[in-house]
């Protein structure tokens, strides 16, 4: 690898080095300077239309020779530029110096703001934004606190639907071209534009099209004010009331790192976060707005026994279901799933060999992936589920010796069993039948033993994406009623069923985890961090999926 050559640069009378091709920006903040920004975004193109990251610029005196004059501390004096310069569009050079504070910065940036909120609305009690809005805190900092307008605003559009799941208020709009760029550079669907000119410029999607990208909240996201608004979190709830939670994406194998808001047990939004080596910071609109199941006054919130008078409590029903697996003596399938944790499939695959069975299986999900961030793979923790033995690409034959009568009981595992061909019929001929899951689903319906788990965002653990990077999920909210994490009713079933004692805390099955298998070796739940870690190096060739760098962009929109 060609090492990149460092840049001496002085930030504020201070000389530091910087990697060559480093945007003057960049260097500023990495050296503890923040530079207030609109338009400039790190993973776009800087077209400095904004202006508000405007700095003193200088360069090295030069000589007669043409060589840089030296002061006495044997640096270059400095040659400063009378007018500013903007740092977003502008790569580190040798020698190059810069004043982030000064009288001359302070005088253009309250200019910048003066003219940007020149016709911008005072609607911040009832924008979307407000709470996160890079106007209303650069306001604040850098802004004057009176106007000086005496005419009338000009107004723009409200509330324009340009999108399946966007609103646009373009009388917000501040013209920075993030939304315009990143349609252009990341998702590869040029559609939105600049109409018009001066004041009465106006952002909008082209002619005959519709910002119905499976990308679009993304700009949402970038939006440094409440220009572009997101249909499903409209009007919902204030951003500072929102806990938010660091976790990981369960609804295809790329594993997005992500953040959940929540409040009082409820999520309210999903957005991305940074993860350079999984999903840069973007996520599909699909992923982020398949949440609302959480939230369903139909999730399953208490353990049932068929044919029970009163209401059954954990301990029975777990007494109950040990009972039927034991006596099913090696005639009882499992069915697994790969949206479960490393955790929860360990120990399900403890119970499988407990209970002397070779049906164990989960349910694939092929699907058409975009080649961006939605995977092939339906399943978050596929990778997992392989390494731990438990998909073992047997479920035609589970289903087959369910249908021959070989298998009298089937333990479900956060599957519905009729999407995994076994009929609804069958399920009732069968002696006994043990759900676990979230939802109703037919495979609940036909339960003798039901026992309620928790949900994606509910719980914690360790999941693989297809490209073998181990990654963490954390929980968000708690079960709703009585329903508990899923590796928790795992550990007491294989107590009952081994009469063995079992893991108290999930750190605890990790414990074990990397004591059984290699590939967990020196990690814990903490040592996971936040952005993972990447075991690709250490996984058998046969389960890992994916073996193609991590992509940057969308391919181009059909």
């Amino acid at each position: 690898m060609t090492e990149i050559p460092m840049i001496n640069v002085q930030v504020d009378g201070e000389w530091k080095a910087f990697p060559k091709g480093t945007r003057l920006i960049e260097a500023c903040m990495q050296s503890g300077k923040y530079i207030p920004h609109y338009c400039y975004h790190p993973k776009l193109s800087s077209p400095g239309n904004c202006r508000m990251c405007l700095i003193e610029m200088g360069m090295p005196k030069m000589g007669p020779d043409r060589k840089p004059v030296l002061g006495a501390d044997g640096r270059p004096e400095i040659a400063w530029s009378p007018r500013p310069a903007i740092s977003c569009a502008i790569e580190v050079s040798e020698g190059m110096a810069v004043r982030t504070d000064s009288p001359l910065v302070k005088e253009c940036r309250n200019g910048v703001l003066e003219f940007l909120l020149l016709n911008h609305p005072l609607d911040c009690p009832i924008c979307d934004k407000a709470g996160e809005c890079r106007l209303q805190e650069f306001s604040v900092e850098f802004g004057a606190a009176t106007s000086r307008l005496l005419e009338e605003k000009v107004k723009k559009p409200k509330r324009v639907d340009i999108g399946e799941r966007i609103v646009l208020d373009d009388e917000r709009c501040i013209m920075c071209s993030r939304c315009v760029r990143f349609m252009q550079e990341i998702a590869k669907d040029d559609v939105l534009g600049f109409f018009n000119r001066g004041s009465f410029n106006t952002l909008s999607v082209y002619p005959g099209r519709r910002l119905d990208s499976n990308y679009s909240l993304n700009t949402v996201d970038i939006c440094p004010v409440g220009a572009l608004t997101s249909k499903d979190f409209r009007f919902k709830m204030r951003v500072w009331f929102l806990r938010e939670t660091k976790t990981i994406d369960v609804h295809c194998g790329t594993g997005t790192n992500i953040l959940v808001s929540s409040r009082e047990n409820e999520v309210y939004r999903i957005t991305p976060r940074e993860n350079n080596d999984v999903n840069s910071c973007w996520m599909p609109d699909n992923h982020r707005l398949n949440f609302h199941f959480v939230n369903s006054p139909e999730r399953l919130s208490a353990p049932g026994l068929r044919g029970a008078a009163l209401p059954p409590k954990w301990s029975e029903v777990l007494g109950r279901a040990a009972e039927l697996l034991k006596a099913a003596q090696g005639q009882v399938a499992v069915i697994a799933s790969a949206r479960m944790t490393n955790e929860e499939l360990f120990l399900t695959r403890q119970l499988v060999e407990a209970l002397g069975t070779e049906y164990v299986d989960v349910l694939p999900r092929p699907q058409k992936g975009d080649g961006f961030l939605v995977s092939s793979d339906g399943n978050p923790n596929t990778v997992g589920a392989k390494l731990l033995g438990v998909a073992t690409g047997q479920l035609e034959r589970m289903a087959a010796a369910i249908a021959d009568g070989k298998v009298r009981t089937l333990l479900a595992l956060g599957e519905d069993a009729t999407e995994c061909g076994i009929p609804a019929a069958q399920l009732e001929k069968l002696e006994a039948l043990i759900a676990m899951d979230i939802l109703p689903s037919a495979t609940t319906a036909s339960a003798h033993v039901l026992l309620p788990s928790a949900s994606w965002v509910e719980k914690r653990g360790s999941m693989f994406n297809t490209r073998g990077r181990l990654q963490r999920l954390n929980r968000a909210i708690p079960s709703p009623g009585q329903a508990r994490e899923d590796w928790e009713i795992l550990a007491d079933l294989l107590r009952l069923v081994t009469g063995a004692d079992q893991p108290g805390l999930l750190e605890d099955v990790f414990r074990q985890l990397a004591a059984r298998f290699p590939v967990f070796e020196g990690l814990s739940l903490s040592k996971i961090g936040d952005l993972g870690v990447d075991l690709s190096a250490k996984l058998p060739p046969e389960v890992v999926i994916e073996r193609t760098p991590v992509p940057t962009v969308a391919p181009a929109a059909v």
